[in-house]
């Protein structure tokens, strides 16, 4: 293009930066006769002394390119989203067409097989054409060009935090691209630096894949795909000098702009063109074309076919959260940089490729499931819902979904309702997530862990009466002391009285759970749940406090399927993880954020959880119809006050879920709103679940768990002993020496003391597991042993049975007051009543003697 006369001033300048380096001129006229002399010795002089004070070679780092998350279709690995600062495609130079290489020598170095990396006719050319005011083609060599760009990656590659670095990075671009006779200088001993260690077919390569074609687009690869929708080996003539045309003034010769005024496509991208037949005009006369390849090719218009490289986890459809937390994944990993700064720019400008866990068959389901139970938008709450599941042993998260629309607009955000978000609402804050929210009776599986290991069992029963509890009264030996009074109710009526921990689990009862935890440490609840990785989604410690029991802790769905899931995995808990390999530009394999698993708990009181929360998928649990798939499964639903959250967390031992439904923000009843299908959230729930466990299991099976041992289930056995006749405070002491629970029956008819223990339920003799409750009765004294009169004359017999109506059973059969009773009804020793009937049975008498 051509350029105004400059005024006196400009003049005298550009006269200075000719005089500037003519003196390095004369010294690199040796590098145009030929590039071996140049690069083997100079003659150096003071006039020279920055140029020989340079480095000879330039380190030429790695491009800038995309980088690639992978997610599994089946075995195929198949692209989900590409992130990068710089649009680039890197190729070698047998995939680049020959006519995209004959453009660029043409249009910007015609001598560049022939020069030792400057083009001395060419500079003194371009420094002439700025003191006269003319724009005379060339000037800098393609290796010149090159090493420019180099130069300017390393800048563009510098991190930006602050003020200070932000003006470090503009002095390094202005270093690297500004007009002066220092830069030139140093570009010029690395060109010829460049040309003793590399090919020219090498620099050649490195200048068509560092160049830039306008706006993010990099490299002859990603421009012809950008604008022409072909290859770089596939370019025609016209297509290759229109690309090159670009570089000579990205802005302004770009082709995706055509309502541009000046190079627009209503006036064929003229500016585009002028400059293509220039270069084609060039490529005639250095006979890289035929004339009927010239004529063709100055004929055919400039028509781009523009196709972006969309970027960004956007582009990821329904897997755009995921996305987002594999992105977030590599930004918190400081093995890939020092700062998140650092790191960002490695993961846009790194060229990796990253495989994720992510199963595409399970997502599909994931998030078909959820579009048909809760839309993106409801009038009546602001509703979210969130599914996402973990493979047990592994910690991979095959797949996550949510009920909204993934932007990090925050323009699209603020006008596009409540159908779009940029929260992540599996996954903890620092990924990109919520501060979590209330996960109600999910929780009480960490209650049913401490429960076991401190040796009840689930047959074990506790009081699970309403009732109030004074709350300094719980221990907790992290927490506390806590003051107030606490009375925790249930969810349904008919769900007091004495309750076993497998049957409260099943149905799941909060007084029982409360009941439970009254008689542990309320701090080693707590680290049970953080033994299976549980914590606070917003960062922080996890409450301890009476009400924590019944889950009001904020935690991530994705962290209550890690713990569920190690539940099923014999209590082995493994961490998540989104990345199972990870690829550099390279192709050296680097090693990805990895799982830790820990033993949470011992086997068998994994087994005997799994064992108990298996119950609340049958008959009767809260969860009952969500198994239909013969396997094996455990699961454990959760409603918080006011339902304004409901879970479900189920598992197998291949897959273990979790569904979240409720308020991102206010309050509204999820047992009332009603978004879709007629029902509401907390009826869908179950056919929500049922729909994912099925299709995991479909897909990955699943194991039987392991059966408990008897000592979890039914407990260490006691007898239960005779307590009769004694004072209710001394049972009730013996009864809590032996580990039972000691419950008042109140008084009934007995033949004891007034006051002392008649009897119990279990009776004296049952054998019980410790913690069962034994029922206390005391006697009123009312009744009185029946005497033993067998044996006695019927005379005696009446005499000792004075205070209870006495009769003959057998009609008396001709007994007398001599006669011998043989048996009575009721039977001696029998506690009854004084005035009862009680019936004599005697003897025959024997026939009279005589003749």
């Amino acid at each position: 293009m051509s350029a105004k006369k400059p005024q006196a001033r400009v003049v005298l300048g550009a006269l200075g930066a000719f005089v500037g380096m003519s003196a390095v001129a004369g010294l690199l006229v040796t590098a145009a006769v030929t590039p071996a002399i140049a690069v083997t010795g100079m003659a150096a002089n003071d006039s020279i002394g920055v140029f020989e004070g340079l480095p000879e070679y330039l380190s030429v780092d790695n491009l800038a390119q995309p980088t690639t998350i992978y997610a599994k279709q089946g075995d195929a690995d198949v692209p989900l989203a590409t992130f990068y600062s710089q649009n680039r495609l890197p190729v070698g130079f047998d995939a680049i067409s020959q006519a995209a290489k004959d453009a660029a020598i043409a249009g910007e170095d015609p001598r560049f097989y022939s020069h030792g990396g400057v083009d001395i006719q060419g500079t003194i050319r371009g420094v002439l054409s700025t003191v006269v005011g003319h724009d005379v083609q060339g000037g800098s060599s393609i290796t010149q060009q090159y090493v420019k760009n180099v130069l300017l990656q390393k800048c563009e590659a510098m991190p930006v935090k602050t003020a200070d670095d932000k003006k470090k990075k503009a002095t390094c671009v202005d270093e690297s691209t500004g007009v002066s006779p220092d830069r030139k200088v140093k570009e010029m001993k690395y060109a010829i630096g460049l040309e003793k260690k590399y090919s020219k077919d090498k620099i050649l390569e490195g200048y068509l894949n560092i160049a830039g074609f306008g706006g993010t687009v990099y490299g002859i690869e990603a421009a012809a795909r950008y604008y022409y929708n072909v290859t770089a080996a596939a370019l025609t003539p016209a297509q290759a000098a229109s690309l090159l045309a670009i570089v000579n003034e990205p802005t302004s010769l770009k082709l995706d702009s055509p309502n541009s005024k000046t190079n627009g496509a209503a006036n064929g991208y003229q500016a585009n063109k002028d400059r293509r037949d220039y270069i084609l005009g060039k490529m005639y006369a250095y006979k890289k074309l035929t004339k009927a390849q010239y004529d063709e090719a100055v004929k055919t218009p400039v028509t781009p076919v523009i196709t972006p490289s969309v970027r960004g986890c956007q582009t990821a459809g329904s897997a755009a959260y995921f996305c987002d937390y594999v992105q977030k994944v590599f930004l918190n990993d400081p093995n890939f940089g020092k700062d998140e700064d650092t790191r960002i720019a490695a993961f846009n400008r790194g060229g990796y490729k990253i495989f994720s866990t992510l199963d595409l068959d399970l997502q599909g389901t994931a998030q078909s499931t959820l579009d048909s139970y809760v839309p993106m938008e409801y009038s009546a709450a602001k509703l979210g819902g969130a599914l996402v599941g973990v493979q047990p042993g592994t910690g991979r998260v095959l797949y996550m979904a949510q009920n909204k629309l993934y932007t990090q607009d925050p323009d699209v955000i603020a006008t596009g309702g409540d159908k779009y978000s940029s929260v992540n609402f599996s996954t903890d804050k620092n990924y990109g997530g919520s501060s979590g929210f209330q996960v109600g009776s999910t929780y009480k599986a960490f209650t049913l862990a401490e429960w076991l290991k401190e040796g009840h069992s689930l047959n074990e029963s506790v009081n699970a009466n309403v009732r109030t509890y004074n709350q300094s009264q719980f221990k907790d030996s992290c927490g506390g002391p806590y003051t107030g009074i606490y009375k925790p109710t249930n969810d349904s009526p008919g769900e007091e009285g004495q309750r076993t921990a497998m049957n409260a689990t099943a149905a799941s009862i909060n007084t029982a759970f409360v009941a439970m935890a009254f008689q542990l440490d309320l701090c080693e609840i707590k680290n049970s749940a953080m033994a299976f990785d549980v914590h606070p989604a917003a960062g922080g410690e996890l409450n301890s406090n009476p009400a924590s029991v019944l889950g009001t802790n904020n935690i991530a769905p994705l962290t209550m399927a890690t713990a569920f899931a190690g539940i099923a995995n014999n209590g082995m808990t493994c961490t998540p993880i989104a990345i199972d390999k990870i690829i550099d530009s390279q192709g050296k394999e680097l090693t990805p954020p990895a799982s830790k698993c820990t033993q949470s708990v011992e086997p068998a009181v994994a087994n005997a959880m799994a064992y108990a929360l298996q119950g609340v998928t049958r008959g009767g649990g809260t969860a009952s119809g969500i198994n239909t798939t013969g396997k094996d499964m455990l699961a454990k639903t959760g409603t918080t006050n006011g339902s304004d959250q409901l879970w479900l967390v189920a598992a197998t031992t291949k897959v273990a879920g979790a569904y979240w439904v409720g308020n991102w923000e206010g309050h509204a009843d999820m047992r009332k709103v009603r978004p879709s299908h007629g029902t509401t959230p907390a009826s869908a729930r179950v056919a929500v679940m049922r729909a994912m466990m099925s299709a995991a299991v479909g897909k990955y099976g699943g194991d039987k768990f392991a059966s408990p041992t008897q000592k979890l289930t039914q407990g260490v056995q006691v007898a239960i002993p005779d307590l009769t006749g004694k004072a209710p405070a001394d049972a009730q002491n013996i009864l809590e020496g032996l580990g039972l629970t000691y419950a008042d029956g109140g008084p009934q008819d007995g033949v004891q003391a007034a006051g002392t223990v008649s009897s119990s339920n279990p009776a004296a003799g049952a054998n019980v597991g410790k913690g069962t409750v034994v029922t206390v009765y005391t006697s009123n004294g009312a009744l009185v042993a029946l005497p033993n009169v067998v044996g006695q004359k019927v005379s005696d017999a009446q005499k000792a049975l004075s205070q209870f109506s006495v009769s003959v059973g057998n009609g008396g059969n001709g007994a007398n007051g001599d006669s011998i009773v043989e048996s009575t009804n009721p039977a001696a020793g029998t506690a009854v009543k004084p005035g009862s009937e009680v019936v004599l049975t005697v003897k025959a008498s024997p026939p009279p003697a005589g003749g």
